[in-house]
């Protein structure tokens, strides 16, 4: 297969997506996200807490303290996309996230999440 096949086979084929966890293996603090790429998502976070640019500042100090061996970067759920072109994963994914937070409950001293504003 020639490299221009390769990477449109790459363009084209579905991403897995859904919610993605990077736990802290020392205090077992969590931090609960959801993407449309989980295996980019994942790449891109190790990449901005190696470079010490995650926007957030807890889980980038204990990156910092504790290094790459210190955090595990897990895929905790997928969502598997209904073959349709006009398909949007957005609400989907924002449930799955809700059912996550709920259940692993990253917050305060659990987490690195901010506590979800209760809309009512």
């Amino acid at each position: 297969m020639d490299r221009k096949a390769l990477i449109r086979g790459y363009k084209e084929s579905r991403r897995p997506m859904g919610v993605f966890r990077v736990r802290n293996t020392v205090n077992g603090m969590s931090f609960v996200g959801t993407s449309t790429d989980l295996p980019g998502m994942l790449n891109r976070l190790r990449w901005q807490l190696g470079m010490g640019m995650h926007a957030n500042r807890e889980l980038q100090k204990d990156w910092n303290e504790l290094g790459p061996d210190g955090f595990a970067f897990e895929v905790v759920d997928t969502l598997a996309a209904p073959e349709r072109p006009d398909y949007d994963p957005s609400e989907d994914l924002r449930a799955l996230e809700e059912l996550w937070l709920d259940r692993l409950s990253p917050f305060d001293d659990r987490g690195y999440n901010a506590r979800p504003k209760r809309v009512g």
